[in-house]
């Protein structure tokens, strides 16, 4: 926006012969609209247009949302505390989960390896048995 409105103005003060702009050549009078369209080919493929307007839209539904708590007379405040202890609760939750399964796995770990050993065991006392005693 800011290059379009750069542009405008110095086309307007080429046309009208005022100031420096005045004497200077069309290249370069017309850049700011080049770099017009250099910003909206990088902010479209980049991403950001859409990625502002669905920010735009978030806010929005944001603002929405927190009037018409206030019309039915909902603290909004209050209902941030709220969700916000949801979310302690479900981080405690899912700590725990991580917790356990680490013990689990570790658990499986230790019967993997006692089985593996015990297999290991046996072969080899196997063998001694072949061997003729002295």
């Amino acid at each position: 926006m800011w290059f379009i409105v750069l542009g405008v103005l110095l086309v307007l003060l080429k046309l009208a012969d005022i100031g420096p702009p005045g004497v200077w050549a069309w290249w370069v009078v017309l850049l700011p609209f080049g770099g017009a369209a250099a910003w909206w080919w990088w902010a479209d493929s980049s991403g950001f247009t859409k990625r502002a307007e669905m920010q735009k839209l978030e806010d929005r539904k944001d603002e929405r949302r927190r009037r018409n708590m206030v019309s039915l007379g909902i603290d909004p405040r209050k209902h941030s505390k709220k969700n916000q202890r949801a979310e302690q609760f479900k981080a405690m939750q899912s700590k725990q989960q991580e917790t356990i399964e680490r013990k689990r796995a570790s658990q499986r770990q230790k019967f993997r390896d006692s089985v593996l050993h015990s297999r290991t065991d046996s072969a080899v006392s196997k063998l001694d048995d072949d061997e003729p005693k002295r």
